[in-house]
C-alpha cells in the first residue's frame, strides 16, 4: 500500500494519526481516544511486500501503562560476562535455554517474574496444534508442523504428559460440508497429517461428547494436549541440569548498543555483558527489540479467558473440541435465523477472524477448559477476570457440552497473547543489531512451535558466535533426559504402598482435592531449579488446583516452603516479592517452638 493511500485511510480512523516510513518499516504516530482505533490503524498499515513491519507508536489519551517491575534491586549480576543472555523464561526462553545447553556456552536466563511460565506460557489451553488455521507461507505453520512432530520425543525425554486424541471441529449445517472438503484439501497441501471428515456417529467413537446439533466435522489426528507450564518447567529444569543459570525477579532496563552490536544490558541486579542476546520477552518483546535498536514489529496485547471445569465432569470431553473457524456456531446460529445471506456473511466474518474460536478443551489433568475469547487490550499484563466474560463463555459452550453447569466451574483465569499486527511470528537474527535473535510475537500456536523455533534460533546464534571467532563446542555431557518426582495419585496401589513404606512423607496428604502428598511438595522444593513461592509449588505438583482452590492446603504448603527455604512463613510470596500471603507470623503447631 502506498503511504499516501494509507494516510487517507488513517485520516478516516482519526485525524490525529499519521504515518511515515523509517528504516524499512511503517511508523504510526499521534494520539487517539480509543484503543480500537490504535489497533485498527496498525492493521491498516500492514504491507508485508513493501515493509519489514508496523511500528505503532500511537498514544492512547489518558492511558498510563501499569508494568509490573521486580521489587528487588541489588548488584548480584554486576559485571557478569556471558556468551548468551536469554530475556524471558516462558516456554520460548526455556526451550532456547535447553538448546543452548547442548553447547559449551555460558548461558544466563533473566525473568522479571518469580518463576518460569508466569505469563502466557501458563495461561493457555495446552493444545498441541495441527496448524490447520495458519497460512501456508506463515512462520506459524512452519514451526507448528515442526514442533508438533517434536512433541512425542520431547514428552518422553522430559517426562511431560502428552495425549493425542486429535482435534475436532464440528459443523452444524449441510451446506458447510463442501467447505470441510476444501479445508481438508488445503490441510493436505500444508502437510498436516490425518485430516478426515467424519459424520457424527464416527466422531462419537472418538469423543462421546458430540453435541446434538453437530451433523459431523473434521477430525485432525495430529492434534494433542499437554501441560504447558509443566513442559516449560521441564525444559528449564533440564537446561539447569545441563549448566544454564536462571535469575528470577530480574528485568532488562536498558541496553548499550554500538556499531550494530549490543555491548551490555542493564538490569535491576546490575549490568550484564553478553556476546549474544535472545529476545523471548513475550508481550514486551517489542520493547526489548527497541532497546536493541532492532524493532520492526509492535505487540498489541490480545486477552483471552478460560473457565476451569471440575474433574468430576472431565469425562464429558476427551479431546479438543469446538466449532470450526469457517462454520456457524450454535451461538451465532440464532443471529442467522435461517437466512443464507446472513449465514454467508457470518462465515466470512469467522474466516477473517484473528481468533480460532472458543473451544472445549480436555486437559491433561482431566479438567475441561472453556475458552478463550479474544479481546484487544492496551494492558500487556491484564490477567483480570470478569463476570460478563464468564457468562459469555458459558453461553457459547452450553450447546457444545450442555451437561456443564455454573456449579461445575471451580475457577477461571486470563492470559495475554503477544500478537503482532502482521499476525505472524518474528523469528530471525537482528537486522540492524546483529547479535540479537528475536523469538517474538509468539502467540498461538506458541506452545507447539516454541521447541522448533528454539532449534533454529540457537543454531543461528551459535553460527554468529563462531563467525565472531568464539570456538563453540558441543556439550558432550548434555543429558536430554529429565524426570519429575513420582506422582502418588497416579501410582498403582502396590507401588504406592511400597513408596510410602520407604518414605512416610508420601503417605501424608496435604492437598485432598488433588491428592498431593507432603513428599511430592518436598521433592518440588529440591529440584534443579527450586523456586520458593506458593504458585511455583502449585505449578509443579498442583496443591491448590482442585475444587477448594487451596482453601485447606495453603497453610501447610507455606510451612513446607519455609522448612525448605529457611524463610519465615510471612516472607513467602504467592508469585514474587511483594505478593506475600501473610501479614504476620502464624501460630506454630503443637510441639513446635
Amino acid at each position: 500500500m502506498q503511504i499516501k493511500k494509507l494516510r487517507k485511510k488513517l485520516l478516516a480512523v482519526d485525524p490525529g494519526i499519521t504515518a511515515r516510513e523509517a528504516d524499512g518499516c511503517l511508523v504510526l504516530e499521534g494520539e487517539t481516544d480509543e484503543w480500537s482505533k490504535v489497533v485498527k490503524a496498525g492493521r491498516l498499515a500492514v504491507d508485508k511486500k513493501r515493509y519489514l513491519g508496523v511500528v505503532n507508536d500511537i498514544r492512547l489519551k489518558g492511558y498510563v501503562e501499569k508494568e509490573r517491575r521486580p521489587a528487588v534491586t541489588d548488584d548480584s549480576l554486576e559485571g557478569e560476562q556471558v556468551d548468551v543472555l536469554i530475556i524471558g523464561a516462558g516456554i520460548s526462553g526455556a526451550a532456547a535455554a535447553r538448546e543452548c545447553s547442548r553447547y559449551r556456552l555460558k548461558t544466563l536466563v533473566i525473568e522479571k517474574g518469580g518463576d518460569v511460565a508466569v505469563g502466557q506460557s501458563s495461561r493457555n489451553g495446552g493444545v498441541v496444534h495441527t496448524g490447520i488455521s495458519f497460512g501456508k507461507k506463515s512462520l506459524k505453520l512452519k514451526y507448528c508442523l515442526r514442533g508438533n512432530e517434536m512433541y512425542t520425543r520431547l514428552s518422553e525425554e522430559l517426562d511431560v504428559p502428552l495425549e493425542r486424541p486429535g482435534q475436532i471441529m464440528f459443523i452444524r449445517h449441510r451446506f458447510e460440508v463442501p467447505i470441510t472438503r476444501v479445508v481438508k484439501w488445503t490441510g493436505d497441501r500444508k502437510g498436516i497429517p490425518g485430516i478426515r471428515y467424519l459424520n457424527r456417529e464416527k466422531l462419537a467413537k472418538i469423543d462421546p461428547a458430540v453435541p446434538a446439533w453437530a451433523i459431523g466435522g473434521l477430525h485432525m489426528a495430529s492434534g494433542g494436549i499437554t501441560c504447558p507450564y509443566k513442559m516449560t518447567i521441564a525444559l528449564a529444569e533440564n537446561a539447569a541440569e545441563n549448566g544454564v543459570r536462571f535469575c528470577f525477579e530480574t528485568m532488562a532496563l536498558g541496553m548499550k548498543v554500538e556499531d550494530g552490536r549490543i555491548l551490555s544490558v542493564q538490569t535491576n541486579r546490575g549490568t550484564v555483558f553478553p556476546k549474544v542476546v535472545i529476545n523471548a520477552a513475550g508481550t514486551y518483546a517489542d520493547r526489548i527489540a527497541r532497546m536493541a535498536e532492532d524493532q520492526t514489529f509492535t505487540i498489541h496485547p490480545r486477552k483471552g479467558s478460560y473457565l476451569v471445569v471440575d474433574k468430576k465432569k472431565g469425562h464429558l470431553s476427551t479431546s479438543s473440541m469446538g466449532k470450526a473457524p469457517y462454520t456457524i456456531s450454535p451461538y451465532q446460529d440464532a443471529a442467522v435465523k435461517g437466512s443464507l445471506k446472513k449465514a454467508v456473511g457470518m462465515l466470512l466474518e469467522n474466516i477473517h477472524s484473528h481468533s480460532k474460536g472458543i473451544a472445549v478443551i480436555h486437559t491433561i489433568d482431566n479438567n475441561i477448559l472453556l475458552g478463550p475469547e479474544a479481546i484487544e487490550t492496551p494492558d500487556r499484563e491484564s490477567t483480570e477476570t470478569d463476570r460478563q466474560t464468564a457468562d459469555t463463555l458459558m453461553q457459547i459452550q452450553h450447546e457444545v457440552v450442555p451437561e456443564i453447569s455454573r456449579s461445575d466451574i471451580i475457577t477461571y483465569f486470563s492470559g495475554v497473547r503477544s500478537a503482532s499486527y502482521e499476525e505472524d511470528f518474528v523469528v530471525r537474527q537482528g537486522i540492524r543489531t546483529r547479535n540479537i535473535f528475536e523469538m517474538a510475537a509468539i502467540q498461538s500456536p506458541g506452545v507447539t512451535a516454541a521447541p522448533a523455533i528454539a532449534v533454529d534460533i540457537v543454531r543461528w546464534a551459535v553460527d554468529y558466535l563462531r563467525e565472531q571467532g568464539l570456538a563453540v563446542e558441543e556439550n558432550e555431557d548434555f543429558r536430554p533426559k529429565h524426570r519429575f518426582p513420582p506422582i502418588v495419585r497416579e501410582m498403582p496401589d502396590e507401588e504406592r504402598d511400597a513408596l510410602i513404606r520407604r518414605d512416610p512423607d508420601y503417605g501424608e496428604i496435604v492437598c485432598r482435592c488433588e491428592e498431593v502428598s507432603r513428599g511430592e511438595i518436598r521433592d518440588a522444593l529440591r529440584s534443579s531449579l527450586p523456586v520458593y513461592t506458593l504458585d511455583a509449588v502449585k505449578r509443579r505438583v498442583r496443591p491448590g488446583m482442585g475444587r477448594c482452590q487451596g482453601g485447606f492446603c495453603t497453610p501447610e504448603v507455606l510451612r513446607l516452603i519455609a522448612e525448605a527455604s529457611g524463610m519465615k512463613p510471612e516472607e513467602i510470596a504467592k508469585s514474587s516479592t511483594g505478593s506475600e500471603i501473610l501479614k504476620g507470623p502464624i501460630r506454630p503447631r503443637e510441639g513446635e517452638g
